[in-house]
């Protein structure tokens, strides 16, 4: 856990992400604050002895935010993020804070299944050195969260493709098949489970999910790698494909794998 004494802020304490690390962290008896927009408190008064910054803000907010907080942070003070995308956000973060800067992505959202594994990607960016980095990470495990280290490219080409392709490929199915009410007769109950795990990404989630594809540097790749398995489907070697998938279903090899 945190050294005693030690102080974290969160900036975005009242949306869903920050709202939950700040909750979390209390029940842990951790020493936690939180600010949150339009940003009218003492600044001064609520960075003051914080060790470590987490900024719970959407990415295309991160550098505004950051600009009008920094200033406020003593020197050595972790600035962290948690957005969905790490390149970008860890440049920006480098580029406004002279100190230690640590990314991070809770790889679930803000009502996670406690029962269940709760990963959080952790990348050290400049200045972050191993007593910097542990205050990150000690942070998230006191919280009952798995931690593992990454780099910021790794995580970016990995969240491309499994959380842009995901958003991806139901909009566009959906897309598809939009308006087309001849079809209304024919709805399978597979259609109406992917419709039923679709509804809040589409519905809801949109917005949030569009604005990651564009902050993400690999969102194109992945779709153009994803455009060359359609073709394949197109020259109708639909079989092929369906045998490769099977690798996500090789029970104990596959479990192995996401364990």
């Amino acid at each position: 856990m945190p050294a005693v004494g030690e102080k974290t802020l969160i900036v975005g304490c009242t949306g869903r992400m920050g709202a939950m690390l700040c909750s979390g962290a209390l029940e842990k008896g951790l020493a936690v604050t939180g600010i949150d927009i339009p940003y009218d408190d003492d600044l001064a008064l609520a960075c003051e002895n914080v060790s470590t910054a987490i900024f719970c803000v959407p990415a295309a907010a991160l550098e505004d935010v950051l600009t009008r907080i920094c200033p406020f942070l003593p020197e050595g003070c972790v600035v962290s993020d948690i957005t969905s995308v790490k390149e970008r956000p860890l440049r920006a973060m480098e580029e406004i804070w002279n100190g230690p800067v640590v990314g991070t992505h809770p790889l679930f959202g803000p009502k996670p299944d406690r029962s269940g594994d709760l990963p959080v990607a952790v990348i050290p960016g400049r200045g972050a050195d191993e007593a910097a980095t542990a205050r990150i990470t000690s942070f998230f495990e006191a919280l009952g969260f798995r931690v593992f280290r990454s780099t910021a490219e790794e995580h970016d080409r990995a969240m491309a493709c499994i959380q842009t392709m995901n958003f991806v490929t139901n909009v566009t199915y959906f897309a598809l098949l939009a308006g087309h009410d001849e079809l209304l007769p024919y709805l399978t109950p597979s259609f109406r489970r992917r419709m039923d795990a679709a509804r809040k990404m589409l519905t809801e989630d949109g917005p949030m999910f569009c604005g990651l594809f564009e902050a993400n540097e690999h969102s194109h790749e992945a779709v153009r790698r994803y455009r060359g398995m359609l073709n394949i489907a197109a020259a109708g070697d639909i079989e092929l494909l369906w045998r490769k998938a099977q690798w996500w279903w090789q029970a104990d090899a596959v479990n192995d794998r996401k364990a």
